[in-house]
Formats: structure tokens, C-alpha cells, sequence
């Protein structure tokens, strides 16, 4: 989604070019190019898929609209699988219309995932929870910490369920540090991502992630806190910005792999 004005044939060969190494992939460029066609490319250019986005959504209380949502997370998992990644990444879904019942909605997650954490599981696929940050609750996803995350994730196994770090979501939050450890303890670190956070925010906030660099986080700190959890996995930059988007996304994908070095690994 940081290049999203990119094809996929066009990600793969500017990843191929740039030397990145793994891609995480989102289901609806994927169902435009064919889940086939898209597993085959990007084996043959040597990549990794590192996450599919996304699956969740699972907060709904008409008996419908819940059937729908597992079925379509059924699919979600079973794409994850065809592409070779092992983790789908959760947007959990925010509060139902006209509820107030954020407990409520954060049992109903519980009650999917005990559903598909076993059918992921057959398919080699973990399930990630992601905490999105407080602003998202009311209508994307009611949890918002990672000690919210890890509550739900803990009921699993670790080989089902864990968590997505996003910077982006949990940079604000003193107690992130302690539950990353916490986390990395369980073996629950199931992905990792990297966005700024940059002011002022635009109307309507879903694409105001700003590129590595430009806002107030310390990538090169956040880093630090999932390496000495133990983690070792990808290391992934997810950008929603229009700005970006507007631009050649080839020339954007260079940049963020020139900032990715600057304020990160160095």
C-alpha cells in the first residue's frame, strides 16, 4: 500500500531492482491482478510475502453479517496460504451501529477467533492482531493497546494468534515497550511494521502515515524494543499517505528504502 499506484507486476519488478527482499501484500491488488497470477510472479522474482491485509472486521452482532465476516476470513486465510506468507494481519472492526459495548464487541473478536484460529492453523497461517490507535475505535477496531491485543491473542496459542507492532498505532503508548516484551516472551510477535506520525493529520486520518523520518517517531528506538523481544522476522513499511500516492511510485518506493537505512538500521 505504500506504492499502491503501482501494479503488481510493476511492485515486484521495483523490489527486484531496489534489492527488498519481501513485500506484504494486500487482498484487493491481489484479487485485481489474480491470486494465482500473483503467488507465481512474485515466487519467480525471488520474493518473500511477508504479511496479506488483512482479515478481521468481526464485530458485528446481526447473525448475517458475522457469518459473512468469518466466511470472508476463511477466504483471507486460504489466500495468505496460496501466496506463501504465514501471517494474516487483523483489523478487528469497530463498534456496531448504535452500540456502545466496546467489551462486548472485544468478546465477539474472542468468539472468531476461537473459530479460526484452528482453520488458520491447518493452513500454515498465523493470525495477527493488530491495535490501531484510539482514534480508530468507534468504527475500525476496538482494540487500540497492545495489552488489549495480547488479552485477546493470550487465548490462543501462540501458533494461532498473536500480534502486529505498528509504530504508526502505539508510539504514543508508555506501556508498549513493556508489552513487546511481553509479546516476544509468548512468541506473539507475528509482524512488524513501520509508519510516522506526522502533524497536522488530514481530514479523515486513513492516509496521513507519514514516510520514515518526517514526524515524531523513533524508528530506530522502536527497533530496538522488537529486537531485544526476540523478534527476527521482516521488517515491514506501510505507508497510507496521498501525497505519496500521488507521486511516481517507483521514485517513492526508492525513498523509503534510502529513509528505512537512514533511520533505522544505521
Amino acid at each position: 500500500m505504500t506504492v499502491r499506484q503501482l501494479t503488481i507486476p510493476e511492485l515486484v519488478d521495483a523490489c527486484r531492482e531496489l534489492g527488498v527482499p519481501g513485500v506484504g501484500l494486500w487482498r484487493e491488488p491481489v484479487r485485481s491482478y489474480g491470486l494465482e497470477a500473483t503467488a507465481k510472479l512474485v515466487r519467480g522474482a525471488g520474493l518473500t510475502v511477508t504479511t496479506l491485509c488483512r482479515g478481521g472486521f468481526f464485530t458485528a452482532i446481526d447473525p448475517e453479517a458475522r457469518a459473512s465476516a468469518l466466511a470472508d476470513n476463511r477466504r483471507a486465510i486460504e489466500e495468505a496460504a496460496a501466496l506463501g506468507t504465514d501471517t494474516l494481519v487483523l483489523v478487528s472492526g469497530g463498534l456496531p451501529p448504535g452500540s456502545r459495548d466496546l467489551r462486548g464487541a472485544r468478546e465477539r473478536i474472542v468468539d472468531a477467533l476461537a473459530e479460526l484460529g484452528p482453520y488458520a492453523e491447518r493452513h500454515g497461517v498465523r493470525l495477527a492482531v493488530e491495535a490501531l490507535h484510539p482514534m480508530y475505535a468507534s468504527d475500525r477496531c476496538v482494540v487500540s493497546t497492545l495489552a488489549q491485543a495480547l488479552d485477546i491473542a493470550e487465548r490462543f496459542p501462540a501458533r494461532q494468534v498473536g500480534v502486529t507492532v505498528d509504530t504508526y498505532h502505539v508510539w504514543w503508548d508508555d506501556a508498549a515497550p513493556e508489552q513487546i516484551a511481553r509479546a516476544g516472551a509468548g512468541g506473539r510477535i507475528h509482524a512488524f511494521q513501520l509508519a510516522d506520525w506526522t502533524t497536522p493529520l488530514p481530514e479523515g486520518v486513513l492516509s496521513g502515515r507519514g514516510q520514515l523520518g518526517d514526524g515524531a517517531i523513533d524508528m530506530r528506538e522502536w527497533k530496538g524494543h522488537v529486537d531485544a523481544a526476540g523478534y527476527t522476522g521482516p521488517v515491514e513499511v506501510e505507508l497510507f499517505n496521498d501525497g505519496l500516492w500521488a507521486r511516481e511510485g517507483r521514485e517513492v518506493l526508492e525513498e523509503t528504502v534510502r529513509r528505512f537505512v537512514e533511520h533505522v538500521i544505521r
